[in-house]
């Protein structure tokens, strides 16, 4: 059974002081994925590494740089998340190694994303595990824009035809509009009142785009918080189950 899994940045940095890892919160995670299945395709969020230096440079999904510096300074934070959460996972005996997205994925002039994923099914065949994060890509008339850790679930869930999806966030599940977690989510409708219109949030950072594109996917999904990792990576369905 293949699984992907989602760390977000919030999960694994301390999301207010610039490129700074939770320790506690990755090692919590780290022991939860070494005591889970090896057939994990894991991706994590920018957390206070890329997003501070995004925020600086006016760089999102949709508006890009042309800045050498810019490209350089967000890439290079995600790296390093990437080394520390990669090291973590290392340090527990799980067979982690990098993959950064920023050296193989495009987007053409509309915006659509072409991401080889061929070296993630290998290494997976392999006995790795691969670890990616949210990146830049390079895009046809914007320079570089943001490829969220969500958007990349979607394309990697697809690529690896996994069994089930997981995004682990700081709150315990997709909530509905009195702060209580919604169980089960088959329509986007069933929760558009509490989320609001996708349409006008980041996907990077916005609940209602993340269950816009979980909708889309064939296998199902969980949304849950830190606490029911292990619960999700032993094969329970915690949080919020979007399918």
């Amino acid at each position: 059974m293949t699984l992907v899994l989602k760390l977000g940045g919030s999960v694994v940095t301390a999301k207010d002081e610039p490129e700074t890892v939770d320790d506690d919160a990755l090692a919590a995670a780290a022991d939860a994925v070494a005591d889970g299945p090896r057939d994990v395709v894991l991706v994590h969020g920018a957390g206070s590494f890329g997003h501070h230096h995004a925020d600086a440079y006016g760089v999102s999904t949709t508006t890009g740089t042309h800045d050498d510096a810019g490209v350089r300074a967000i890439t290079g934070s995600m790296e390093r998340l990437n080394a520390a959460v990669v090291e973590a996972l290392a340090d527990r005996g799980v067979p982690a190694v990098p993959v950064h997205p920023f050296s193989a994925g495009r987007r053409d002039a509309d915006g659509e994303l072409t991401l080889p994923t061929g070296q993630v099914r290998t290494l997976l065949a392999e006995g790795f595990v691969p670890v990616l994060h949210g990146d830049l890509v390079a895009h046809e008339g914007e320079g570089a824009t943001v490829l969220s850790g969500d958007e990349l679930v979607v394309e990697l869930a697809v690529a690896v035809d996994a069994d089930r999806v997981g995004v682990c966030s700081t709150v315990p599940g997709v909530l509905d509009e009195s702060g209580a977690v919604v169980d089960r989510i088959g329509a986007f409708e069933d929760v558009a009142a509490a989320l609001g219109d996708s349409d006008a949030t980041d996907v990077s950072g916005g609940m209602a785009g993340k269950v816009r594109a979980l909708l889309a996917l064939d296998s199902p999904a969980h949304v849950f918080g830190p606490d029911a990792l292990a619960a999700f990576l032993a094969g329970g369905a915690p949080g919020t189950t979007i399918e």
